[in-house]
């Protein structure tokens, strides 16, 4: 009796202890910022396209920030799409779509895009926030995360926005 309780200490010793799935990697996808700098025109059709390297998940969620101001030293980021409202009454919209592989920002209006000032069109600043599937409420969530701040999304998620990867074409 003895001999086959030793049998089974020593053969569960070693089916609990022979194999680990730690490789020391972090296996799970993480969320990301970058950040893009833009200059609209008509010869780019005032749109850009952004290359995601690597491709995301179908399943991800993209944001788009657009860098509306600076004030007291601390950016003001607003989530796209975004209308502006011009003093004349026409309406600028900032706008987004996006693939796997790529994320599409342009801009519509209701008046003629040339007559629009620099001010809207060259050095343009947006930061793309993927947000991983099993984040994203896209799987089962509790609380989602309040997508129009960009600093609640970036605390919520985790995501370490000191790291910004400035994407240049």
């Amino acid at each position: 009796m003895k001999k086959i309780l030793t049998l089974f200490a020593v053969v569960g010793l070693m089916a609990f202890s022979s194999c680990s799935n730690d490789d020391g990697g972090d296996g799970d996808t993480i969320g990301e910022v970058l950040e893009r700098e833009v200059d609209f025109n008509s010869a780019n059709g005032y749109a850009v396209s952004i290359p995601l390297s690597p491709a995301i998940y179908t399943s991800d969620v993209v944001l788009v920030y657009h860098l509306y101001a600076v004030s007291g030293g601390t950016d003001v980021w607003r989530l796209m799409p975004q209308t502006y409202y011009m003093n004349d009454g026409g309406a600028l919209d900032f706008n987004y779509d996006f693939t796997i592989n790529r994320v599409n920002v342009f801009l519509g209006a209701d008046f003629n895009l040339n007559t629009l000032s620099s001010d809207w069109t060259q050095d343009q600043v947006f930061r793309i926030v993927i947000v991983p599937a099993a984040f994203s409420g896209t799987a089962k969530s509790s609380i989602k995360a309040d997508y129009s701040d960009y600093n609640a999304v970036i605390k919520k998620y985790n995501i370490d926005d000191s790291k910004v990867k400035r994407v240049k074409l």
